[in-house]
């Protein structure tokens, strides 16, 4: 997919709690042994929910813009603070926005990625000039679950315009969706379930795959092309393996590979690690990002850096690596506590 006329990213923004826990706190609670698939994970405060984090991303990404004004807003989120009741309503108020379209997404963890694609063809087409898409999750797990070793918690938000003052192109994108049914969360479930069986196969990999090799074949892009490739990562084994199947090179995938150390933020799982890969790309580097959603689906982009990211960058904008070595520890308890894993 294309539009009729170029998107632009002009600015983008990210939110990593302080707060971690590591997976072998995590194991010497529920199995007395090991730890998990990554390191450690971000964990949310008591005070801090899908809205608060959204916002917090969203005030980074306009700064960088240097807008004041967007005229839409699309939060993709799978663990919103109200079951009836938009997130998207509450950061547009924090951030003075009150002509605006405005609206959750929801598609486990690609929720936000598809809100990319609205904003760039609400952009693309002229029916705005500027709209802002943010993801954001504090991701659940059931207790001693597998998932509760990389469920996290993470913001990301990007801004999308015409041609003034630029970081990115939106250059082309794929959309690639089945009925399989590998996660799901049924209403007033406190936590999702999953078929571990289908994680891998016939979910994860088949579906990025099926995106990219479109898209490749859409626009006669081949791996070497890219400067960059950022994949969904539920795990930090998952990113590694589809890029080598797909014949992208280790340091094409290094700068993205974030989940060793935050764990699975969901739906801004991809677009953080974007985020961080365009904290070290230089003008002129072309980005594949391609994106995950349980239920299933991805999205795959063709992202071209233009000259004034590095600009942009400067003046106190927050890396995401720098959000990631400004940490402090917790126990399961506090864990527990901050994460309202003790219901009373």
């Amino acid at each position: 997919m294309r539009t009729d006329r170029p998107v632009y990213i002009l600015g983008y923004g990210a939110y990593i709690p302080i707060r971690r826990i590591s997976t072998e706190e995590i194991a010497r609670v529920w199995s007395g042994e090991g730890g998990g698939p990554n390191r450690e994970k971000a964990v949310a405060h008591e005070d801090e929910d899908a809205a608060t984090m959204a916002i917090e991303s969203a005030r980074r990404a306009m700064r960088m813009a240097g807008v004041d004004r967007v005229e839409a807003i699309f939060v993709g989120t799978e663990s919103k603070p109200y079951a009836v009741k938009p997130t998207a309503t509450i950061v547009a108020e924090a951030l003075g926005q009150r002509f605006t379209l405005a609206a959750d997404l929801e598609f486990a963890c690609k929720a936000a990625t598809e809100g990319l694609h609205i904003v760039e063809g609400l952009v693309g087409s002229g029916m705005i000039r500027s709209g802002l898409v943010v993801a954001s999750d504090t991701a659940q797990g059931r207790p001693g679950d597998d998932l509760e070793y990389t469920a996290a918690s993470g913001s990301v938000a990007y801004v999308l315009g015409g041609p003034e003052e630029p970081i990115a192109r939106i250059e082309y994108g794929v959309s690639y969706v089945t009925d399989t049914p590998d996660f799901w969360r049924r209403q007033g479930e406190p936590y999702p379930r999953h078929l571990g069986r289908f994680t891998g196969e016939p979910a994860y990999f088949h579906h990025i795959k099926s995106s990219v090799l479109k898209l490749m074949e859409d626009t006669g892009y081949r791996p070497e092309d890219f400067t960059y490739a950022v994949f969904h990562q539920p795990n930090p084994r998952f990113p590694v393996i589809v890029g080598t199947q797909l014949g992208f090179r280790m340091e094409q995938l290094e700068p993205g590979l974030l989940n060793d150390r935050i764990g699975n933020t969901y739906s801004a799982s991809a677009l953080m690690g974007l985020a961080a890969t365009l904290d070290v790309s230089r003008p002129g580097d072309r980005i594949l990002l391609a994106s995950f959603g349980s239920g299933a689906g991805s999205d795959a982009f063709v992202i071209e850096v233009l000259d004034g990211l590095p600009r942009k960058r400067e003046g106190g904008h927050v890396t995401v690596r720098s959000m990631i070595e400004r940490r402090v520890e917790i126990d399961y308890a506090e864990y527990a506590r901050y994460r309202g894993k003790i219901r009373v």
